[in-house]
């Protein structure tokens, strides 16, 4: 459903900061992440725990404690130099759970071109009203907290939020990523012809498809890195660390670079 001009939407389960989000060992995320229970051993009589950064989760934390926080945005054009923001959402998502969720229309302070709006969808029309990305911008935030935030070329997504931040005076988003393109490349070629969002959807049977709409986009990326995860366990991947990792290795030689969408 598409979110009525000027009004946020902001949905959280109540107890998403507060208690572990109660999932029986027969949940299939369970399964695939070692029952929930698998976690850093400790060596030398000292946990083996990296911790990324003041704000970031701990390395190894197991991948069904972690919480995601998958988002994507809509531009009018392909860099924050020239384009602006016309549509946010994202989605938490613990042990596989969706947790809460964030969507909002925004006013990019310009004209949506042509070309974007039958990209999209998004009309001028739409956006008339619409919050500015300044009042957006506290909101996400909190929404997002310290989450791991996950994207399909995530760096595009992050680009434009960090340019906004930048404009009003707000620090860029430190928070740990994780790209499910880069996690693609490297876990299913050669096995699929591209590695764009709508063409892993497709071959793997994911439950929701893209469209160039935010939260459509968000569902179908949340549903590719849980299969992903699902796949990375295979190779040993139990810990966000594990998958960090794996995310920096380099891709196989028959990656595309243009295989991102």
């Amino acid at each position: 459903m598409t979110p009525r001009r000027g009004v946020v939407r902001f949905g959280e389960h109540p107890d998403v900061y507060d208690l572990p989000v109660a999932i029986g060992a027969s949940s299939r995320w369970a399964r695939w992440v070692g029952l929930a229970g698998r976690r850093a051993a400790p060596t030398g009589g000292a946990a083996a725990l990296t911790v990324l950064g003041p704000s970031d989760p701990d390395r190894g934390a197991p991948l069904f404690d972690v919480c995601f926080a998958v988002l994507d945005v809509e531009t009018t054009g392909g860099s924050p130099a020239t384009g602006a923001l016309t549509e946010i959402a994202a989605a938490k998502y613990r042990g596989g759970e969706c947790v809460g969720m964030f969507q909002t229309l925004v006013d990019p302070g310009c004209n949506v071109p042509p070309l974007i709006s039958l990209l999209t969808g998004i009309t001028d029309d739409m956006v008339t009203g619409a919050p500015p990305v300044s009042s957006v911008l506290p909101s996400l935030l909190e929404f997002v907290r310290d989450s791991v935030i996950v994207g399909h070329n995530v760096s595009f997504d992050l680009a434009f939020l960090d340019a906004a931040l930048g404009d009003s005076g707000r620090r860029p988003l430190r928070n740990t990523t994780v790209d499910t393109l880069a996690l693609a490349r490297r876990l299913l070629r050669p096995d699929v012809p591209d590695c764009k969002l709508r063409t892993l959807a497709t071959v793997l049977g994911l439950e929701h498809l893209p469209s160039h709409r935010a939260l459509d986009d968000v569902r179908a990326t949340a549903d590719l890195l849980h299969r992903l995860i699902e796949s990375a366990t295979g190779y040993g991947v139990f810990l966000l660390g594990d998958l960090i990792d794996l995310m920096m290795e380099p891709a196989p030689r028959s990656a595309r670079v243009s295989s991102v969408g």
